[in-house]
């Protein structure tokens, strides 16, 4: 159920009830190293302090990871690099909601965003991870989820500082991967460009 008192101080009011949708959104879409993660939630009880996974800070993000973890119906979904890189983006967005899908049944469903990448039954909202708890708990569940799994890849691989930018193409990130190469977490099929370098690598 979503937290009332939070609907009236955090989350716009619409003219849908969203409070029993179950929320999705996702983490990983645009960096070109690591997984990309989606999250769906069936929030069971109220909890303070929901937002937009992006307007939290870190340690915030942590604690409210466990507290929804504890407090809902919930699936976590990831599709690696070398898949992305083998059926693109958008195709691996499409999977992930289908996984959802398949993972909760036949109920209604909110993803964060303008399109549902022609997935039936799945509504969209732009702004819905700040607006609406359910999705909000995803983009936390989302976020930290991924962070932790670049947490993890940076013991792996220390020369990248995937503890610090997470995958995405910082100019720390791209000066890395000129001097050591790709990992195998590397997005192959995102085509960048080094930024002392005249050249795209692929």
């Amino acid at each position: 159920m979503v937290n009332k008192k939070l609907t009236k101080q955090l989350f716009v009011t619409h003219s849908d009830d969203y409070s029993n949708y179950c929320g999705i959104d996702e983490a990983g879409r645009g960096p070109i190293a690591g997984p990309l993660v989606f999250a769906a939630v069936l929030l069971k009880k109220e909890i303070d302090g929901l937002n937009d996974s992006k307007k939290l800070s870190a340690k915030k993000r942590e604690t409210l990871f466990e507290i929804i973890k504890e407090s809902s119906e919930y699936f976590i979904y990831k599709v690696d690099a070398q898949k992305i890189d083998a059926i693109g983006l958008s195709k691996a967005i499409q999977e992930s909601l289908l996984a959802i899908k398949k993972h909760f049944g036949e109920i209604k469903y909110l993803f964060d965003g303008k399109t549902a990448f022609g997935v039936s039954g799945i509504n969209t909202l732009v702004k819905a991870d700040s607006k609406v708890a359910n999705v909000s708990a995803a983009s936390i569940l989302a976020k930290v989820s991924r962070d932790q799994e670049m947490l993890a890849f940076s013991k792996i691989y220390p020369e990248y500082g995937f503890e610090k930018h997470k995958g995405y193409g910082t100019k720390a990130h791209l000066e890395a991967i000129a001097k050591y190469g790709y990992t195998p977490i590397h997005r192959k099929s995102f085509k960048i460009k080094l930024p002392t370098e005249e050249k795209t690598l692929f």
